[in-house]
């Protein structure tokens, strides 16, 4: 099952069987032995890897909390005094909203791991991260973009504005749009602008701010409009789509991404409760 799902997350064998320290022969004898049990096809190879069948992707969910269970019980009864700390950098907003409860879970079932968790925009949680700050980092990437970490989440991106008229919408379509981002670097601030461009709809930068707080105090000002995961828009500001002139985003992808090499048994179990805590159904990643 192990096998099975890292093959899954990484996208081709030889990556997996790195991962999991074995022969890339063990791995495809593994998946072989699988499939003969199951009587069922899982995988199919292709030239550009691995492509996970119908019923594959049935059998990956089960898999996933198989293997959740299974560590749980292990950690329990093999490291009860597991200690240390773990560091984590996470985009603002997904910290927010969705890593409390998955973390206070953690904290209560390891009360001796220290966390330390830091937030930042992706791209700079990127090169901090390569410089060696953090032993986890989550990271906002493009769908279908590089197969770098392993995606744990996945959400439909949409505009959000004040939730009462505001001067922007009474404006006419060919007036400048005006817009509440992080500063550059950003996923969503390129995102936005992007799709803005690709419509030829105009647009201005408004108001920028570095905190997801501060950002969302101006759009209930009122001084523009920002972008947001469907989930993340808080009560008081409104969604808009195409029936308000603006043009559809794609959607938003967290990736976990782990220290090469790391020999931290607290960030390896805190890694494994953040991909099976997300998996349990905490949002329409799959």
């Amino acid at each position: 099952m192990r096998s099975f799902v890292t093959i899954a997350d990484a996208g081709n064998f030889t990556r997996a069987a790195e991962r999991l320290g074995r022969a890339q022969s063990t791995i495809s004898l593994q998946m072989k032995r699988l499939e003969e049990t199951l009587g069922r096809s899982l995988l199919e190879r292709n030239a550009h890897g691995v492509r996970i069948t119908g019923e594959g992707e049935a059998l990956l969910g089960y898999a996933r909390r198989i293997l959740a269970l299974n560590d749980e019980a292990v950690g329990r009864l093999t490291e009860p005094e597991l200690e240390g700390m773990v560091r984590l950098g996470t985009p603002e907003d997904f910290a927010t909203t969705h890593l409390p409860a998955v973390l206070s879970a953690f904290a209560h079932s390891h009360p001796r791991v220290a966390l330390e968790v830091t937030t930042d925009l992706t791209l700079n949680l990127l090169e901090r991260f390569q410089g060696g700050e953090f032993d986890l980092v989550l990271v906002k990437r493009e769908p279908m973009g590089p197969m770098q970490g392993m995606r744990v989440w996945r959400e439909p991106l949409v505009w959000a504005a004040l939730d009462r008229p505001s001067s922007w919408m009474a404006a006419s379509p060919g007036d400048a749009l005006p817009l509440v981002v992080s500063p550059h670097p950003c996923v969503y601030r390129k995102r936005a602008l992007a799709a803005l461009d690709s419509c030829g709809r105009r647009w201005r930068i408004a108001y920028t701010s570095t905190s997801l707080a501060g950002a969302q105090a101006a759009v209930r000002a009122g001084l523009g409009v920002t972008v947001l995961p469907r989930d993340m828009v808080p009560a008081g500001l409104v969604t808009l789509g195409g029936e308000d002139g603006l043009p559809v985003l794609d959607d938003t992808e967290i990736a976990l991404i782990e220290a090469p090499g790391t020999r931290s048994v607290p960030a390896r179990r805190l890694a494994g409760h953040i991909v099976s805590s997300l998996e349990r159904g905490m949002g329409p990643h799959t």
